[in-house]
């Protein structure tokens, strides 16, 4: 079983944002079938956190959903400006969902990779 292309998994994960009442756009299309996703989220308090692509290492043999670490956590929205603008010239091809929400909601849950920078 192959993993779901990458513009349907954004699209499905911003109607579920809706539904949940969290307010999420896309600040990035990436590739349709294979883009990296990462997924900002600031919690309109003065702190974000940016989650991406879980290592490698990390993902569990034959799992075929996409998985994410957090990159950074309790930083600046301006710090995860600053860091996305690098990771899109590193990877032009990535998409990048950035989400506000107080509760620091993002849907999805990190799998650990110990801590965040």
């Amino acid at each position: 079983m192959s993993r779901i292309r990458s513009d349907f998994w954004v699209s499905a994960h911003l109607r579920r944002c809706a539904l949940e009442g969290i307010d999420a756009v896309l600040r990035r299309r990436g590739s349709e079938e294979a883009g990296a996703i990462y997924l900002s989220i600031d919690r309109l308090d003065g702190t974000a956190d940016l989650l991406g692509p879980a290592p490698q290492s990390l993902v569990p043999e034959g799992e075929v959903d996409r998985l994410f670490a957090l990159v950074l956590a309790n930083r600046t929205p301006l710090e995860i400006e600053e860091r996305m603008q690098r990771e899109i010239r590193f990877d032009p091809d990535l998409w990048w969902i950035s989400i506000d929400d107080r509760q620091g909601r993002s849907l999805v849950e990190p799998v650990s990779a110990g801590p965040a920078p």
